[in-house]
Formats: structure tokens, sequence, C-alpha cells
């Protein structure tokens, strides 16, 4: 599903009738300083297998045409390791890599957004959240807490007289801290890397 998800985001933006504006200059006053918006991954909740009931909503705000933070608000549930690239690596989805239950995880992030060249823009997204641990049975057994870095590489593509705007981007995703899991989550977890490389993004919102 996931997969699938990234292709469709490739071929909208390659078919798409799509502006690629330059980022907002210091002398253009009359830009939308404000937008609210989600990414395109809210499609994986339509997957019919482990789906990971998934909402995020993004409110940002443009301190200048080059600098621009955003509050992410997200919740999803996983129950194969995050250290496990679900696009790239064959391990996902494995019966014997999956957790004895799933974690429900609620986050609250802060980004910032530094552009450079027209659209193309450098990102750091830092992400405290809580972490439900749920066995099999649906039961909670234990709470964590983590934190979660993105560092990301994007473009930000003007729409409809940039009412609206997509940002395709790739990112390293990293897992900086996090407390001791329960016993059979922590033996699957430890056996890969907090780092995945490579993963895809594609943001979009409404500017007011």
């Amino acid at each position: 599903m996931q997969k699938n998800i990234l292709w469709m985001a490739l071929a909208f933006v390659l078919t798409g009738n799509l502006q690629a504006n330059a980022q907002y200059t210091k002398q253009d006053s009359t830009y939308k300083r404000r937008f609210i918006g989600s990414t395109l991954f809210l499609l994986g909740n339509l997957a019919s297998t482990n789906p990971p009931n998934f909402f995020q909503l993004n409110l940002g705000y443009r301190i200048t045409g080059k600098d621009v933070v955003t509050l992410e608000a997200k919740t999803w549930k996983y129950a194969w390791p995050n250290g496990i690239n679900p696009l790239f690596n064959k391990s996902y989805g494995k019966q014997e890599e999956k957790f004895p239950g799933y974690i429900r995880e609620y986050g609250l992030s802060v980004a910032y957004q530094r552009f450079f060249w027209k659209g193309l823009y450098a990102e750091l997204n830092v992400m405290p959240s809580l972490q439900y641990f749920v066995n099999d049975n649906g039961k909670k057994i234990d709470n964590g807490f983590q934190i979660f870095n993105t560092y990301r590489i994007g473009y930000h593509i003007k729409l409809l007289n940039d009412r609206f705007f997509i940002q395709p981007s790739i990112a390293i995703t990293h897992r900086a801290y996090h407390t001791k899991m329960p016993d059979g989550f922590k033996q699957l977890d430890d056996k890969w890397s907090k780092f995945v490389f490579g993963e895809p993004g594609f943001h979009f919102g409404f500017n007011f």
C-alpha cells in the first residue's frame, strides 16, 4: 500500500499542470503567511492489512519568505519496528519481525524549513511523542516516550495562484531517544538501526 501511495504521488507531480514558482521573496509583501495542511500518507488508512489509523494536521507560519515554522499533530499505530524501511526492506511485513501487538503513538512536532533556491528547502523536524504498547489481545501493557527527528529535503510547488501548495520530499528519519520498551518489543526493535534513509514525503496545504 505504501509503495502505491509513493507512485501515486510521483505521478501527480509529473502529470499535473503545476507551477513551480520561486519561493516568496522579501520584496513580496502580499503572500499569505499562514497555512494549514497534512500529508498524502493519510491514504495509508485505506490499507486492508494493518492500517496505521494515521492522522496528521499541520499549522504553519512563514516568518520570512525563506523561513517557515510548522506545528504538526500526529497519531498512528505500527506493528513492525520503525527501523525497517517499508519501501525498500523486505523484512517489513514479515511475521517473524512483527511486534507481539502494536505501538500507538501521539506526537506534536516542531518543524523549521529554510528555502535556498526557488522552491528547494531543507527541514529539521523534531517530534516528542507518547507511546502506548498494546499486546495481541488489545490490552495496553506499558507506556513510553520517544524523540523522533526527521531531516528532509523537498520542493515547494505553488498551485492555483498560490492558494494551495504541495511539497514532495525525501528524508532521513532518526529515533534520537526512546525509553525502554517492554519485553518482546525491545528484542525486535534492537535488531534495527535508529536511522531510516530515503523515506519519501508528500505534504500539501492551503494558504490563508
